[in-house]
């Protein structure tokens, strides 16, 4: 982390590696000639922070808005008289 933000890593695969090779705190628990695969996932950062009202307007909100209410009152009451 620096300055509290989280920083992005980069994807490193090595397949048929041999455990011979690999640092001595992986090696733990790992015998003879094994070959093992190593991911190491990274993500990139995004060039910027989105804003609230961005984030706002990209989801669909959960609920109704303040006129489709109304609209649903009116219709029910509609339908009582």
């Amino acid at each position: 982390m620096l300055g509290g933000r989280r920083l992005p890593m980069n994807r490193i695969v090595k397949e048929n590696y041999p455990v011979s090779k690999l640092p001595e705190d992986l090696r733990e628990g790992l015998e003879g000639t094994v070959v093992t695969v190593t991911i190491d996932e990274v993500e990139r950062a995004p060039e910027r922070r989105p804003t609230l009202e961005e984030i706002f307007a990209m989801r669909r909100p959960p609920f109704r808005s303040k006129e489709e209410i109304d609209a649903e009152w009116r219709r029910q009451r509609d339908e009582w008289e």
